[in-house]
């Protein structure tokens, strides 16, 4: 055989599809849904050390009495404590998907469960907050009563009533912050995740 019949034979060999060009651009439009994520999640760091700072003033802001002041800065630091040690957590997974590259479907695999594993963290970020929000709210409303004033509405004939008025509001808190939770992790996070998600399946085909 000569170079002319390897020549033919080369062109008449049946060359398989190469689907490498329609891969890389699947991952590469992860990169848009991906930005947005990252762009969401440092607005939202800052603005919950905003609403950190913001909540350490509501002594000032309201006035409060000596006694409620020591009160609402003992609960404040077990809440600075949680809300710092979980926005650490968050900042060091915006730092790894700031830096990350999705040029292999690896580090695409890796980046949406990163994602996911960190949304789950940011609900119960959010609802370990709860108590404390609530015990912010009941020391707002006590702020205009004095000692006896507060011992009064305590008094055994009241506990009942107080019971009811406390179960109540931790039901319409975990509601309400359980609705508002899903609903902000699903609009600034969630649907973009869903997109990585789809392109991830596309590329099993």
């Amino acid at each position: 055989m000569d170079f002319n019949d390897i020549q033919s034979a080369w062109e008449n060999e049946a060359v398989p599809n190469v689907s490498l060009p329609n891969k890389l651009e699947k991952l590469e439009s992860v990169n848009m849904p991906l930005d947005k994520i990252r762009k969401n999640l440092k607005k939202e760091l800052i603005t919950q050390v905003g609403a950190i700072v913001v909540i350490g003033l509501i002594p000032l802001l309201y006035k409060f009495s000596d006694n409620l002041l020591v009160t609402f800065y003992l609960l404040f630091l077990p809440f600075l404590a949680i809300c710092t040690y979980f926005l650490i957590k968050l900042y060091s997974f915006y730092k790894r998907i700031h830096h990350q590259n999705l040029n292999t479907k690896d580090s695409l695999y890796e980046t949406y469960y990163d994602i996911m594993l960190n949304l789950q963290l940011y609900k119960s970020f959010t609802y370990s907050l709860m108590p404390f929000v609530i015990m912010f709210v009941m020391l707002i409303f006590l702020r205009n009563y004095s000692s006896e004033e507060v011992l009064q509405i305590f008094t055994p004939e009241k506990q009942k009533k107080i019971l009811g008025f406390v179960t109540g509001l931790f039901v319409g808190v975990t509601i309400s912050v359980g609705f508002v939770t899903e609903w902000w992790v699903n609009f600034f996070y969630g649907k973009y995740a869903s997109e990585i998600r789809k392109v991830i399946d596309e590329l099993k085909e």
